[in-house]
């Protein structure tokens, strides 16, 4: 027997769903044609129902908070599957598509995250893959709530972690420094030496990858002047294809860097890597869009590095 407190208010969850897609109680009132205290109750009531805040003012805005973002997310997979049942009933739907939801640690290089996710796209079912990024330790606990299916992260889950996952090493990368030809030109000779002075952007000190820099650094004998940190990759790689600096990123994307950005590439790091790992609540991976991206990286993106044992 179900007793009412397992049961759920569907309308209640769907003004609550269309509230959080909207972006606001204002805008979802236009959407649904309903008046914004009659939502606010119906919000209100799911709150009381679940015993917990959906969501929390942050000035005038209403913004999720995590259990808000979790319900959002069970929301979206419910009325995506009713979408999808009438769809099918009226003939109009084929195989059901596949979802992946994947966190991406907000640190990552987007080149690299995008090179990795791709092979999920291209399976002979359909895939509808959403990306959530943030930092590791969200991320992680959200897969430890089974919201997402993988985490794509520069770090295996740390020993003594509350969430129980396990590591999947996708590969590594070498590490070169990239700029402006105005910038690379007149370095290209005594590289690495021709850094000592030179501009340049660096990841945020708090990140592996700036550690492992400084300490090629310092085992060079360089002193390049650090223009700007960046916790952003991307953010990053903009103002160096604006030619405010040399900046590193991962050889792996080499080709890609230099098109998008109008880069050319200066000198590799030697001994600098960024490795790249899929973290899983399952020690064996089954996820047929998550095993092609495992078998990418392992193939075609990082081959040679994972050919030498890395």
């Amino acid at each position: 027997m179900i007793s009412a407190v397992d049961t759920l208010n569907y309308n209640h969850l769907r003004y609550f769903w269309v509230v959080a897609r909207e972006g606001g109680v204002v805008q979802a009132g236009r959407a649904l044609r309903l008046s914004h205290p009659t939502l606010s109750a119906q919000v209100h009531m799911l709150e009381d129902h679940l015993g917990e805040k959906l969501f929390t003012k942050v000035g005038r805005k209403l913004v999720l908070t995590d259990v808000g973002r979790t319900a959002y997310r069970y929301a979206e997979e419910i009325f995506g599957l009713g979408r999808e049942l009438v769809d099918a009933v009226h003939g109009k739907g084929g195989s059901r598509q596949m979802r992946l939801e994947v966190g991406v640690a907000d640190v990552l290089p987007k080149l690299v995250v995008s090179r990795l996710l791709q092979p999920a796209l291209g399976l002979p079912d359909p895939v509808r893959l959403v990306c959530r990024e943030g930092s590791f330790d969200r991320l992680l606990a959200e897969l430890g709530q089974h919201a997402l299916d993988i985490v794509i992260a520069d770090s295996p889950v740390p020993s003594g972690s509350a969430v129980r996952a396990h590591n999947h090493l996708l590969g590594e990368s070498g590490i070169g420094f990239f700029g402006s030809a105005a910038l690379v030109a007149p370095r290209r000779r005594g590289f690495p030496g021709s850094l000592d002075g030179a501009p340049v952007l660096l990841p945020a000190e708090s990140l592996s990858v700036r550690r492992s820099l400084n300490q090629w650094f310092d085992r060079h004998g360089v002193r390049p002047r650090i223009v700007a940190e960046f916790e952003d990759s991307a953010l990053l790689k903009a103002f160096g294809a604006d030619g405010l600096g040399l900046f590193p990123a991962p050889v792996v994307v080499a080709k890609e860097v230099e098109a998008q950005h109008e880069a050319q590439l200066l000198g590799v790091a030697e001994g600098v890597v960024e490795r790249f790992y899929a973290i899983s609540v399952e020690r064996r991976l089954v996820n047929p869009a998550v095993l092609a991206i495992t078998r990418a990286a392992h193939e075609d993106l990082f081959a040679t590095r994972v050919a030498r044992g890395g």
